[in-house]
């Protein structure tokens, strides 16, 4: 089975070698000087005139406060609108204008294709230092990159994380199942079960895996733009089975469950500190897939089969929206984005509206993001092969 073509997108993958950087090319003359210029003469004007001690050098640095004044950033998002990283970045954006210097306004821009390939590949050929352009990617972006997808054409080593929101997911599935609760997946079902997937090497390689752990009868439809796109097919009663992430659940199933029209089944879970998968904050009432893969098989969490899944989890939702910016970007850039991030955790209004919207997990910025983002883009060599070769026997994809 061939990758169809898609434009040059966003690849992430868990190396245990240190990725070597690519080359991005001359940066085109501007009209007036790029921040990244501007924040350098800033710093070596203050130098300066703290070495001569001019009683006047305060007079001439621009207020720290005023770095992105009258500017516009563009917010990357590579999928469509509607789904849960559009979520995310829109509940976002207005906070961070709200609390980046100056108070920039922030677009997000939508680069739907390829489960995202097409919209990071841009960001990676574009995207210039200076902190106008940030990408928010996802577990979509991270997988066909983990996975080596011939698509791919950007780096995570080029770029560096400004902040980093680990999330959850949710399966569901429609009432015409006669299922109620996890033990009636092992009884008989009245129909074979169909799932819309974007792609094999897209984040939604997580619950195809998990479906074939549990030994269900899924038949995997490929081609779906975004996991909208799949609720929508769910919703019309084109495919009984489905997940999304915590932000597009939380939006646009949870009317579903409540109407009855939508069974939720099982979360992801979360991964605590020791790295041990237990139940998502977010939907402490539902079991994690761990606890599921027990009680239906009644095996023990363990093996490569297993260690592959959960590795592909972590990676994926353990690491599933990463802000990032290309690695040149100064310093000052980044110190002003995790600024406005820890501002944003301390303002009412993003602590009353971002549970309903996003989820309870937190979004960290600094040393903490760092290891998310390490988290998402790595995997052992053992696990990469064992899933290459159950996509290649499961369905006939040979990534060399």
């Amino acid at each position: 089975m061939e990758i169809p073509n898609a434009a040059p997108d966003l690849r992430s993958a868990w190396h245990m070698e240190p990725l070597i950087s690519r080359s991005r090319g001359s940066i085109q003359p501007t009209r007036r000087l790029s921040i990244a210029i501007q924040v350098s003469l800033y710093t070596i004007a203050a130098f300066l005139s703290a070495c001569s001690q001019s009683p006047t050098s305060d007079s001439k640095k621009p207020p720290a406060n005023k770095l992105f004044a009258g500017e516009t950033i563009e917010f990357v998002i590579p999928y469509k609108e509607g789904g849960g990283s559009d979520t995310w970045a829109r509940f976002n954006a207005a906070f961070l204008s709200r609390h980046l210097p100056g108070n920039p306004v922030v677009v997000v821009r939508n680069i739907p294709g390829g489960g995202s390939i097409k919209g990071a590949n841009l960001y990676a050929q574009r995207a210039k230092p200076n902190g106008l352009m940030i990408l928010g990617t996802s577990g979509s972006t991270q997988m066909p990159y983990l996975l080596d997808d011939p698509r791919v054409r950007y780096d995570y080593a080029d770029w560096q994380v400004i902040a980093a929101y680990p999330t959850g997911g949710v399966v569901y599935c429609s009432p015409s199942l006669g299922v109620s609760k996890i033990e009636d997946l092992k009884k008989e079902l009245p129909k074979r079960l169909i799932f819309a997937s974007q792609g094999p090497t897209s984040l939604d390689i997580v619950p195809m895996l998990a479906f074939d752990l549990l030994g269900l009868d899924v038949k995997t439809v490929f081609g779906f733009r975004g996991r909208s796109a799949g609720r929508l097919a769910f919703e019309r009663g084109e495919v009984p089975i489905d997940y999304q992430t915590s932000a597009g659940y939380l939006k646009n199933v949870v009317p579903l469950v409540r109407e009855g029209s939508a069974i939720p089944l099982w979360s992801w879970g979360v991964l605590d500190a020791a790295g041990t998968l237990t139940r998502d904050p977010s939907f402490p009432d539902l079991p994690h897939f761990g606890e599921v893969y027990q009680s239906l098989l009644g095996k023990e969490t363990q093996g490569i089969a297993w260690e592959s899944w959960l590795a592909l989890m972590a990676a994926g939702f353990g690491g599933m929206k990463l802000l990032v910016t290309p690695i040149e970007t100064p310093e000052p850039i980044l110190q002003a984005y995790r600024d406005a991030f820890l501002a944003m955790r301390e303002d009412p209004e993003y602590i009353e509206r971002k549970e309903k919207a996003i989820g309870r997990y937190k979004q960290e910025v600094g040393t903490k993001a760092e290891s998310i983002f390490k988290l998402a883009t790595r995997i052992s060599a053992d696990e990469k092969r064992w899933v290459k070769a159950w996509l290649r026997d499961r369905y006939d994809l040979n990534i060399q």
